[in-house]
């Protein structure tokens, strides 16, 4: 099992890689002043209000307001979670990402690195399509293809192959203990054998192109008709769907994403053209599947047979899309016709039919309130409340928001209860973002506190003029004293040599926001050269004055105080 990536090693890559390089290898970057400026990724945009500081190793658009460091741009240029977007900052600063795992007998850390594992299935991958395409034996799986309408371009697309039916196929010609880790192998009494034998293999890719899996079909009536690869340390079927990869190959920002049961039917799609289905690995959808699936398209379509099997499937979908849905998020659910898979039906109604069904296919809070209510009458008090309670734990695991305030509306609109209260908090509107405030055309200057934290945050280096000195908090008072004591504690604790380190120890904090929010304020006109000497002793002049008028305004609010008891 892979351990955790060290806290010391993430900030130190973060301050050898220049973020400048980094982004300008993904979006051509342009050096205006001090920084540098492109049309936004994450945006549509005539001009460019997207900005890049080597000074803070930061990343803010003005436009849309993201904004981040080196490993938060990757994150979200390439739709990565937090680890693949340390690999892969590690692989462009060409250094390996060391693991700690923690021994059961102690706890002294020991490296793990994984990346031989994806090297050998690679070649394990490569080794079963040359055995398709040379051996004799794999005809039979050629003539199975295609059969089922698989070309040799759509075979190579999704890297196809064939696993000979020999017990030590791969045994013999790999390494063994990597193959029994990756569960290549099965190793029983000492003796290791192929776990897969005579099937066409479908290799299972992450969505940045590694195999980390398999899936194997047999060519006759056999049981189990399919086969995954085992849970291993690079491969958990929880986390993972077929044709992912293949497409954001085809299409990194598709407009929905369809669901299918299998992984012939996510090959067969794409064969009429249609490039935007995956299937989870042989296990129900989970919330992890709809979570890595919403980062790349904010609509996700359910594709089920219509006999009972699939109306299940359908159902059992409901828990992980309730948990997964938030304002912007949209799931439909598409049942086929009886006796009918997406392959023949799309052979049997064309490619534009079986698209319009896909765009008429029914919402999740149709489809739902649907399949509870059938059979009910909700003429009768009792049907109602029977609806209430099989929809109400469904519904409150929806995010606060105003999609889960419509659904509850709509629960009571069903069940003529309005008086109903059983949606909790009510919506609230995101608060305005923390910036400078103007009046006309006219920038106002920032509040002071607001000023130090900002030059704080900017320039790291300038805890140094404060670790000297001990604050007594005691007897200060100003708006917003505890978030500005808290951040500047932590910048204390912590002392990062840049911004962008300070911003990785705050992701995920209930301060993130605002640090980045600080960090993103343009305190001097880019085109103004910032002496270091007159940066130190803008921050160190601040600083006091704040202290001194702290004081002072605690001092008054105690005379009022007292004034008023008086």
């Amino acid at each position: 099992m892979s351990g955790r990536i060290p806290k010391h090693f993430i900030d130190d890559l973060l301050a050898r890689v220049d973020i400048v390089d980094l982004i300008d290898s993904h979006v051509p970057l342009k050096k205006t002043g001090a920084n540098y400026v492109a049309r936004c990724p994450f945006h549509t945009e005539k001009t460019p209000s997207f900005s890049v500081s080597r000074n803070k190793q930061f990343f803010h658009c003005f436009g849309c307001g993201a904004s981040g460091n080196a490993i938060g741009f990757l994150m979200d240029f390439n739709h990565l979670d937090f680890v693949e977007a340390v690999e892969d900052l590690a692989t462009f600063a060409g250094v390996e990402v060391p693991r700690e795992a923690v021994d059961f007998n102690g706890t002294k850390p020991k490296q793990e690195n994984t990346n031989d594992l994806y090297d050998l299935l690679e070649q394990v991958a490569t080794y079963y399509e040359r055995c398709l395409r040379t051996q004799e034996t794999g005809k039979k799986a050629v003539n199975y293809l295609k059969s089922r309408g698989i070309n040799d371009e759509l075979a190579k697309a999704f890297m196809l192959g064939y696993a000979p039916d020999e017990w030590q196929a791969l045994a013999n010609r790999f390494d063994q203990k990597p193959l029994i880790q990756t569960g290549m192998l099965i190793d029983k009494e000492g003796r290791a054998y192929d776990r897969f034998r005579g099937r066409i293999m479908y290799p299972i890719r992450d969505k940045r192109g590694r195999v980390v899996g398999f899936g194997g079909r047999v060519l006759d009536d056999s049981l189990p008709k399919y086969l995954n690869s085992p849970e291993t340390a690079i491969f958990h079927k929880g986390k993972e769907v077929h044709g992912l990869f293949e497409l954001l190959r085809n299409n990194g920002k598709p407009k929905r994403i369809l669901i299918v049961e299998g992984y012939m039917d996510v090959i067969a799609l794409a064969g009429r053209g249609i490039h935007y289905a995956v299937a989870t690995l042989g296990t129900a959808t989970s919330q992890t599947h709809l979570d890595l699936l919403f980062r790349f398209s904010a609509e996700l379509v359910f594709c089920f047979d219509g006999d009972n099997a699939g109306r299940e499937a359908a159902w059992r979908a409901m828990e992980p899309a309730f948990s997964a849905l938030k304002d912007g998020r949209q799931v439909r659910i598409m049942l086929l016709p009886q006796q009918h898979d997406p392959d023949s039906l799309v052979h049997e109604e064309g490619m534009d039919k079986f698209e319009e069904r896909i765009r008429q296919s029914q919402p999740l809070s149709d489809y739902f309130f649907s399949a509870l209510s059938s059979g009910l009458n909700l003429n009768e008090m009792e049907a109602r409340s029977q609806l209430v309670n099989k929809a109400t734990p469904y519904l409150e695991k929806l995010t606060q928001g105003v999609f889960r305030d419509m659904m509850f509306a709509k629960l009571n609109e069903l069940t003529r209860s309005n008086r109903l209260d059983v949606s909790g908090k009510s919506t609230r509107l995101p608060q305005k973002p923390l910036t400078n405030r103007k009046q006309g055309n006219r920038t106002l200057p920032l509040p002071l506190p607001r000023r130090i934290l900002a030059l704080l945050i900017q320039h790291p280096e300038l805890i140094s003029k404060v670790e000297k000195n001990e604050i007594i908090w005691d007897g200060l008072e100003f708006p917003g004293i505890h978030l500005f004591k808290d951040i500047l504690t932590g910048v204390l604790e912590k002392k990062p040599a840049t911004t962008a380190i300070l911003l990785e120890h705050y992701r995920n904090h209930p301060n993130e926001k605002i640090v980045k929010t600080l960090a993103s304020l343009e305190l001097f006109p880019q085109d103004q050269q910032v002496d270091a000497r007159w940066l130190e002793n803008e921050f160190s002049n601040g600083f006091d004055n704040l202290l001194v008028q702290a004081r002072k305004e605690a001092d008054f609010q105690k005379l009022l105080a007292k004034d008023k008891k008086q």
